[in-house]
């Protein structure tokens, strides 16, 4: 090896390191959006849609807030894949984050965590 050449393989590294974690504070603004949508609809769903359908046969609003979730939580698995792969979560975390968008209110308190880990640079 070049002397020249070294000395540009030993940036490359350091170039590098200053990127991961670039865009990461856009990507997590993104996905804590989509985790409020995602939970705010699941909840509706869950306490006015349902119990709507059950208790006085209204089929409407399941369809309605059913489908947007559904479509929504679809953009919320990919910010979320987005975001773990831009701060570097692990594998766990990553799959426990996306699971907290199926269950009612989790989706808050995923987002809260996330946050707080994210922001301090510890990985989910």
């Amino acid at each position: 090896m070049t002397a020249d050449h070294t000395a540009t393989a030993s940036r490359l590294p350091r170039a590098l390191a200053r990127r991961v974690g670039r865009d990461v504070p856009a990507a997590l603004l993104r996905y804590r959006v989509m985790a409020w949508v995602v939970g705010v609809l699941l909840v509706a769903l869950f306490l006015v849609a349902v119990p709507l359908k059950y208790l006085a046969g209204v089929d409407g609003p399941v369809t309605v807030i059913g489908t947007a979730h559904g479509w929504l939580y679809a953009i919320f698995f990919v910010t979320a894949c987005d975001l773990a792969l831009r701060a570097r979560w692990t594998f766990k975390g990553s799959v426990l984050m996306l699971l907290a968008g199926t269950v009612p209110v989790l989706s808050f308190f995923a987002e809260r965590i996330a946050t707080r880990k994210t922001r301090a640079g510890e990985r989910v």
